[in-house]
């Protein structure tokens, strides 16, 4: 079972150091933050890219931009790392996603054929995404909406030593993209072994 963390430091698995690349984010390991929309996810992950990139180059290190861009009453929902200013790396894959539910308005087969528009041109980013020392990824569940199975993403992160993952974990609504949107979390979730769960502003 992972670590679990509420976003102030306190966890069960891998103890607080001066070392962290974030709050709540060690050097080493998987780290899962979640939380719903504008917690700090996708700060938080670029902000630990950055310390990486900082500590240890940018050799082997590979980022996975999976989400789409959101702007709803004149808010940013989500949106890509580089926001956040950060450095170069050695491979970035950027997929222009779709966002299911909210371009489909209630359709239920149309947000699942957008679902599966993006796991096809995801399963092509890492196809040809080179090995990992360290993978930072946004937005983790989106290629997997169409499934609930995130074992690609889970294959491609095995050789490295650091994976900082987030996802977005609130009111998904109902349909067969929320279940497996739900699912895939479970999974990464059970992966992990830390998860960060993000509130307010984290």
């Amino acid at each position: 079972m992972p670590g679990d963390s509420d976003g102030n430091g306190g966890t069960d698995a891998l103890p607080d150091t001066d070392e962290h690349l974030a709050p709540d984010i060690p050097p080493s390991g998987h780290t899962l933050l979640t939380g719903p929309s504008n917690t700090g996810k996708t700060r938080r992950t670029a902000a630990a890219l950055r310390e990486y990139v900082a500590r240890h180059g940018r050799a082997g290190v590979v980022v996975l931009e999976f989400a789409p861009t959101l702007v709803r009453d004149g808010q940013v929902l989500g949106g890509r790392l580089d926001r956040f200013g950060t450095p170069r790396v050695a491979w970035t894959g950027t997929l222009f996603a779709h966002a299911p539910r909210a371009e489909s308005r209630g359709d239920q087969p149309r947000a699942l054929d957008l679902a599966r528009a993006n796991a096809r041109n995801a399963e092509r980013l890492l196809d040809a995404a080179p090995p990992p020392e360290a993978v930072f990824v946004n937005d983790a569940t989106i290629p997997f909406q169409a499934t609930g199975d995130p074992s690609p993403l889970a294959r491609y992160c095995e050789g490295a030593s650091v994976v900082v993952t987030n996802a977005f974990d609130g009111d998904l609504g109902e349909g067969p993209v929320s279940e497996h949107e739900r699912s895939a979390l479970a999974v990464l979730d059970d992966r992990a072994h830390r998860r960060v769960r993000l509130a307010g502003d984290g």
